[in-house]
């Protein structure tokens, strides 16, 4: 009897639960970790004086250690086993995390972010892909929803928790409330998770990690920074180019003719999982922007507090948890329907953000927030499966791995474009409102309507410019969010390419 048909056919005991709640409990960890960050983005400008696409590198160069490190799973799985590289993980990112807190400089927070998802990289894909080499396939959906749920609780309670611990603290209180779930998971990996897949590993491939790491980083520096520097005017910029052309061309070439490559390139024969690929690509650029962007639009361009902004940004996380009642059945019956669906969802959230005003309300930003949530919920147990659906059971963490490389690293992608679209058109607005402005403009004939801006001295011209850039950076956010909404869109027919894991002989 094949691995796959035993899996299919064990029961599912004990060890079957106790593996899941670890995985979620980890989960649940990181996932924290990502939301409370953001929800401080604007009080750590202020603190490390930075601007807006330099404090941005505290998420995206996060989300890019994760990325280079994620692949990584499936070799530490196999060469360190389940228990020692949950082990490793949690223990770097607890460290990591508490580093973060005591960081006194734009520099080294960005270094313990780097070091926080480097360490922590591995929780999401070592846990989804113990969760489909335990469970057999009938229980996927099912065990995938479970394993989500731990996924939803983190990003509502992280906004929360992190609002108001640095309403009443500071932000770096917000890393050190990591610390002590940190030491809690580790007690609950010790007592549930075994040593399975130790021993296994080939001999690491050296060369092809090397050559995809740099490519990544040389990606996302240029993306980061080409706003600042003009794109290819500076020679930075193109020497960043270049260099990620070069080094992701070795590692192709390299990954093909290799005997033991870093990356099995074979997975990519399958297509489902390829599909999959594509699509966890795209649900990145869905995953972090909205939580990226709001909290400095509510706090900067309307003045709410961070307590209140991380309740409202946890309606993201209320939206998951609402599609839980309906995914599983959803998923079973049409998985790639539940799957468009969910991106149609998205669609339309993204949409109705890019067309709100500078006079939005607490309701508008729920409510949106809430069914892109849900769209995303919705819209990833299906994608699992159907990325799974097809793959050998030996090749689940690794594939795992590859999967969550792909989301992480769209995602940081994605953030990068939405921040310069972000710049460039307030910029570019604010210029342009700006020649509207002069003494002879009727709006300057009525002091009622014009209120403190005026060009009767520095006062009025200073709360002049304010307005101005207040309102020519909400127009970059809604440009932002629209961008979203293409992006949501775009992603909708890769959903009906899969072959249903009911047709497997058409693949």
């Amino acid at each position: 009897m094949s691995s796959s048909s035993r899996a299919e056919t064990e029961e599912v005991g004990l060890r079957h639960w106790l593996i899941l709640a670890t995985v979620q409990i980890t989960t649940l960890t990181f996932g924290m970790t990502i939301t409370s960050a953001n929800v401080v983005l604007p009080q750590l400008k202020g603190a490390m004086a930075a601007t807006s696409d330099q404090i941005a590198w505290v998420v995206t160069f996060n989300l890019v250690a994760t990325a280079i490190a994620t692949p990584l799973t499936g070799w530490l799985a196999q060469t360190l086993g389940w228990r020692n590289l949950l082990f490793v993980s949690l223990g770097g990112f607890t460290i990591f995390s508490a580093l973060c807190g005591l960081s006194d400089s734009l520099e080294s927070l960005v270094l313990c972010r780097v070091g926080q998802g480097a360490f922590g990289a591995p929780l999401m894909p070592l846990g989804q892909g113990m969760i489909l080499a335990t469970f057999p396939r009938r229980l996927h959906p099912m065990a995938l929803m479970m394993w989500g749920i731990g996924g939803v609780i983190g990003p509502v309670l992280g906004p929360i928790l992190g609002g108001v611990v640095a309403e009443e603290f500071n932000w770096r209180w917000v890393f050190f409330m990591i610390v002590p779930l940190g030491i809690a998971c580790l007690g609950v990996a010790a007592i549930s998770v075994g040593d399975q897949e130790k021993g296994t590993a080939k001999k690491f491939d050296f060369t092809g990690f090397i050559a995809l790491a740099i490519a990544i980083g040389a990606i996302q520096l240029m993306l980061d920074r080409g706003q600042r520097l003009d794109w290819f005017e500076s020679s930075e910029i193109i020497i960043e180019a270049c260099l990620a052309v070069i080094c992701f061309y070795i590692f192709v070439v390299h990954s093909l003719t290799s005997q033991n490559p870093f990356l099995n390139l074979k997975l990519f024969l399958d297509r489902n999982f390829t599909l999959g690929c594509i699509t966890a690509f795209a649900m990145g650029w869905l995953s972090y922007t909205p939580i990226v962007l709001f909290p400095p639009l509510l706090q900067e361009l309307r003045g709410y507090p961070d307590s209140l902004v991380g309740y409202l940004i946890a309606a993201r996380g209320f939206g998951n948890w609402l599609s839980f009642f309906i995914v599983v059945q959803f998923t079973r019956k049409a998985p790639r329907l539940a799957l468009a669906v969910g991106l149609a969802c998205q669609a339309v959230a993204g949409w109705e953000m890019g067309h709100l005003s500078i006079n939005l309300t607490e309701f508008d930003v729920f409510w949106t927030n809430c069914l892109q949530g849900f769209g995303f919920g919705l819209a990833y147990t299906p994608m699992a499966v159907l990325a799974f659906s097809t793959l050998t059971p030996k090749y689940m963490v690794e594939g795992s791995g590859v999967f969550n490389l792909l989301r992480h690293f769209g995602s940081s992608v994605f953030i990068s474009i939405s921040i310069s679209i972000l710049i460039q058109s307030s910029a570019l607005n604010y210029s342009d409102m700006t020649n509207g402005m002069n003494p002879f403009n009727e709006l300057f004939r009525f002091p009622a309507l014009a209120g403190g801006w005026n060009f009767d001295g520095i006062t009025g011209l200073f709360n002049l410019s304010g307005e101005i850039m207040r309102q020519a950076q909400m127009i970059g956010y809604l440009k932002a969010f629209q961008l979203f909404a293409i992006a949501s869109a775009v992603a909708i027919p890769f959903s009906f390419l899969f072959v249903s894991p009911n047709n497997p002989s058409k693949r």
